[in-house]
């Protein structure tokens, strides 16, 4: 499967709007795109598939192993061909080598073969853009740099000096994005404002792709596209339970699409429900999972979820229930606002945590399971990671696992466990 994975020198250049408008814009020229995220991300992925109606699935080199990432990859089935998008700059990741790598975007294009499209965003510069685009086509031979696109041109003279900067080393352009192009998204505490959530989203991404089409070179991005020609086989997850109740709405969305999928056709029954209607889980369920999400913008609706709450604890009393981060906090006893407000939670653990004192909680986990969650024995080695802002204000439940980041330092936050309930700041991403 050709593809081309979207990249930057950093954080903030463009590339996820640059992403979505290309997506959108092959889409609108008749192809069947694929697209990817690198790395840990749940926001990003809901965009893609709002840009090209296919869902869009996570490549993590830190927290999956090569089968794994092939097996993800290879979900781009009768495509036309893949864009994936990378996290922060190509070249970005954490010191102590992973699974596969060391969770950069530069890993998955190196191992799919999939050339980058460069974004540089060259507001401040002019010709010495082409000494940044050079430096990243040369600092690793086994990553191949098909060209840029430049981001916030000023000008048709600012254009024209960047490219002739370009041209003489020898680098491709496909096209460039004016400055005001209005090429932004809302965003709040844990990146941009999810995608179910934006009122006028698809004309948005109307215009992205208008933009696209009008300045950059879409033939030639096409042609760009390559690949090693992996296969796979194998499954993409082992379901935890045969029955499923998954609560999915905008305050419970953090849950990696490949996961989701491999428990799908792995023969699991996948049973959503909404906290936020007040919806309660199956009743047959075998396990109800609580994904992260947003809880703590909609803390006093869940507080008021009786329906909910009383199906949650009902089930509680003989079957497993597991929440992750923002699950995690809707099973404790409270969850205090951001205004300092403590809203009464599920009670099912003696966990209270409060998001009015905000410290950023980041990084890639390891995770070895202490006590069982459904189908996943005590014992088990996991890998994930940790992003959240919310405190803990108290704990009084024996611990879920035994926790290290990406170095191997013992990482606080355990998560707990009391009868059948379990939870933990930890997303789970595959099994270690």
């Amino acid at each position: 499967m050709p593809g081309l994975l979207v990249s930057a020198p950093a954080s903030g250049t463009g590339k996820t709007t640059v992403t979505l408008g290309l997506l959108r814009a092959l889409r609108e020229a008749a192809l069947t795109v694929q697209p990817f995220k690198c790395g840990p991300d749940y926001i990003d992925p809901a965009f893609h598939r709002a840009a090209c109606g296919r869902p869009s699935f996570n490549l993590d080199s830190w927290a999956m192993d090569g089968a794994l990432l092939d097996r993800v990859a290879a979900e781009a089935g009768d495509a036309d061909m893949v864009l994936a998008e990378g996290a922060m700059g190509l070249f970005d990741g954490v010191a102590s080598r992973g699974a596969t790598g060391h969770g950069t975007a530069a890993d998955v294009a190196r191992r799919m073969g999939w050339p980058v499209l460069l974004v540089l965003d060259i507001s401040g510069q002019a010709q010495s853009c082409a000494a940044t685009a050079l430096g990243f086509a040369r600092f690793d031979p086994d990553v191949t740099i098909a060209g840029v696109i430049l981001n916030r041109v000023a000008s048709p003279r600012h254009e024209r000096l960047a490219r002739a900067g370009l041209a003489a080393a020898g680098i491709t352009v496909f096209g460039a994005l004016p400055r005001h192009a209005d090429l932004s998204l809302p965003e709040r505490h844990l990146g941009l404002v999810q995608a179910g959530e934006q009122e006028g989203l698809d004309q948005a991404l109307d215009r992205y792709g208008a933009l696209m089409r009008e300045r950059i070179d879409l033939a030639a991005v096409r042609d760009a596209a390559r690949s090693h020609g992996i296969r796979a086989g194998g499954r993409l997850a082992d379901p935890p339970a045969q029955r499923i109740a998954v609560a999915q709405d905008v305050a419970f969305s953090f849950l990696y699409p490949h996961l989701l999928e491999g428990w799908r056709q792995a023969g699991a029954q996948i049973m959503p429900f909404s906290p936020l209607a007040d919806e309660a889980p199956a009743d047959d369920a075998d396990l109800i999972w609580l994904p992260g999400g947003y809880p703590e913008l909609h803390a006093g609706t869940i507080a008021g979820a009786q329906h909910f709450l009383t199906g949650l604890r009902r089930h509680a009393e003989d079957r497993p229930v597991h929440g992750e981060c923002g699950g995690y906090m809707v099973l404790g006893d409270a969850l205090i606002g951001r205004d300092g407000t403590a809203h009464r939670m599920a009670g099912l653990l003696g966990l209270v945590t409060s998001h009015a004192d905000r410290r950023l909680h980041l990084g890639y986990r390891r995770a070895e399971l202490l006590a069982p969650v459904a189908g996943l024995r005590a014992g088990t080695m996991l890998r994930g990671h940790e992003f959240h802002y919310s405190t803990i204000v108290a704990q009084g439940d024996p611990p879920l696992m035994r926790v290290t980041d990406a170095d191997g330092a013992a990482v606080a936050e355990t998560g707990s466990r009391r009868g059948w309930v379990s939870g933990s700041f930890f997303h789970m991403i595959a099994s270690a």
